[in-house]
């Protein structure tokens, strides 16, 4: 089960953020909602490049504990990206209204909801 929701999770915000170019999402965040939109977009997109790359050299590792703990943080980010676009849902720059957004962003917060419970299953199992 904890597998299948980091993927399931990874899946969602990786598609979100496809999601979020035509929903303007720069527009909300911090500093970039100061520059011209055309900037902010421009940073936006580029961020995502090494901010990629490093989530999956670091959930992919070799290394099982850098691996595991990597994935810990990778889902509890799923969890309060969730949360800061509950809080960010009332900026009047806020487009995201779709099914299809909700269903990525929540989702994603869910899965990493569904992540840490098969921790705590596995660890009691384990105990057992």
């Amino acid at each position: 089960m904890k597998n299948i929701t980091f993927y399931l999770g990874l899946a969602l915000i990786f598609t979100h953020e496809l999601d979020s170019m035509p929903n303007h999402e720069w527009r909300v965040i911090p500093f970039l909602n100061s520059l011209t939109d055309e900037t902010a977009e421009a940073a936006y997109l580029l961020a995502h490049i090494p901010i990629f790359a490093v989530v999956v050299a670091f959930i992919a590792s070799l290394d099982q504990t850098i691996r595991s703990r990597a994935r810990n943080i990778f889902c509890g980010f799923l969890v309060i990206h969730a949360l800061l676009h509950l809080v960010f849902s009332e900026n009047v720059a806020y487009e995201f209204s779709s099914w299809n957004s909700f269903g990525l962003i929540y989702g994603a917060g869910l899965c990493g909801i569904f992540y840490f419970l098969g921790m705590y299953l596995e660890r009691e199992a384990n105990a057992a």
